[in-house]
């Protein structure tokens, strides 16, 4: 088959999102089948770290609007690799000190705003918190966000792949919801579409004042879809409930990881010291995903070691790196290779629970493949990623409380020096069902089946 994917976040960017279709876009070619990609022309975060993606995959890159150009501070059209934007970045910033600065209107903007986003401890530098200071301030403004202004270029550069290419379906992949209004357009030129909703657009976090918008644009996108594929039961369950979908139209595929993964084919950079109970945590920080119990278990309990991969640190994790004595490291920014890599090397990875109990983070599914033992914190109560876990034998599913996690470390102690740490951890067979291409097949049968029930008239259909 002959798909056409609308993907705002794609390689280079490597959000989940992105990583999800660069690992589902390889194994549908590797299947056999065509990809093209509609993306916007920005470059990604980090030193980059992704997936290789087929040398025949088609991606098709979208003036992404001039706020976003602005923003990049690029005023052409070619995509810059994350490495090569880190440097040009590092090189300006070496010239700015040693060459008198004379300021344009730019320069009198950064001055005088300067001294505001001073600190913070975000890691940016002026530029960065200036630049998400206008995103965030158009983003109150704009439906869904600033990155609506990518809509249009998007649409005008569908009907150049549809002529050219001629898909058999369309696929849009949300996060972020600017991808959705280029699939509805699609279907509205009769084309047969699947929205990969990962989680629905109206949500918990949802700004009041866009609730209503963003109902409208989630009812629209699984009305038009002839398929909607999200990762969890419960998304799955919201949408049927919420806006009338008929039973199969909605199906669960979850993330994933990949099982060809080689650990010397991409180096973590991350030195483990056998000697110690190594403790990985790999992701974000939320006001709902705070670590200052395990941090303090953590200095409590001799013989342990937590290490940190987070693109961006809160300011009370840095308080505890610098009191720790080593004991807690931030490894800042890992590129996902290397995370990957990093995550089949120590001995157990920390997984904090989300706000919302019936969610499952896609980063747990990463972490299953890695071999390792997982040790989830959730609350008070047992949710879903815990039953996971739980489910398929994967570590530790406790509450966060001082005395279970300081038991569990204690236990995990033992069973390291005794050589049955790995006992833990779960068995390939109990998580082959969360490989991507195992989801990969799956998702690509559910795609056939609902091309065949739009086939079918309606009035065969039982």
């Amino acid at each position: 088959m002959r798909f056409l994917l609308i993907a705002y976040d794609f390689p280079p960017i490597p959000s989940p999102q992105a990583l999800r279709w660069a690992y589902l876009t390889r194994e549908l070619v590797k299947s056999g089948h065509r990809v093209e990609v509609i993306a916007p022309d920005v470059p990604g975060y980090g030193p980059g770290g992704l997936p290789e993606l087929p040398a025949d995959v088609i991606v098709r890159r979208v003036f992404p609007g001039r706020l976003t150009r602005f923003l990049l501070g690029r005023g052409r059209k070619t995509t810059v690799p994350a490495t090569a934007a880190a440097t040009a970045s590092t090189a300006d910033e070496t010239r700015g000190a040693a060459v008198e600065e004379v300021l344009n209107w730019k320069g009198r903007l950064r001055k005088s705003l300067e001294s505001s986003f001073a600190g913070g401890g975000s890691g940016l530098n002026w530029k960065g918190r200036l630049a998400e200071k206008i995103k965030a301030t158009v983003s109150d403004r704009v439906f869904p966000d600033y990155r609506a202004e990518w809509v249009e270029h998007a649409i005008a550069a569908l009907q150049v792949s549809v002529a050219e290419a001629r898909p058999d379906v369309v696929v849009v992949s949300h996060e972020p919801a600017c991808a959705l209004p280029v699939g509805i357009a699609a279907a509205r030129q009769g084309l047969p579409l699947v929205v990969d909703l990962g989680d629905p657009v109206l949500a918990p976090y949802t700004p009041e004042k866009w609730k209503r918008a963003a109902f409208a644009l989630e009812r629209d996108a699984c009305h038009a879809a002839m398929m909607v594929s999200v990762t969890t039961d419960a998304a799955a369950e919201v949408l049927q409930e919420r806006h009338s979908l008929p039973d199969g139209k909605v199906v669960v595929i979850r993330q994933g990881f990949d099982p060809d993964f080689r650990n010397d084919a991409a180096h973590s950079g991350v030195l483990f010291d056998s000697g110690m109970l190594e403790l990985l945590y790999t992701g974000s920080f939320y006001s709902f995903r705070s670590a200052q119990m395990l941090l303090d278990v953590v200095l409590s309990v001799p013989g342990v070691r937590l290490s940190i991969a987070t693109i961006r640190a809160p300011d009370y994790l840095l308080e505890y790196v610098d009191r720790s004595q080593g004991r807690i490291r931030l490894l800042g920014f890992l590129p996902h290779m290397a995370a990957v890599a990093a995550q089949r090397q120590c001995d157990i990875l920390v997984n904090l629970a989300n706000a919302d109990p019936v969610q499952v983070p896609g980063k747990i599914f990463e972490y299953l493949g890695a071999g390792k033992p997982v040790m989830h914190l959730r609350g008070e109560h047992q949710d879903a990623t815990g039953t996971l876990v739980s489910a398929t034998r994967a570590g530790w599913d406790i509450a966060s409380t001082p005395e279970q996690i300081e038991s569990a470390l204690i236990e995990a102690i033992d069973c390291k020096a005794e050589g049955k740490l790995s006992m833990r951890a779960p068995r390939r067979d109990q998580v082959g069902q969360y490989s991507w291409p195992s989801l990969a097949a799956r998702w690509l049968s559910d795609v056939e089946a609902a091309l065949d029930r739009r086939r079918r008239p309606a009035d065969a259909i039982s």
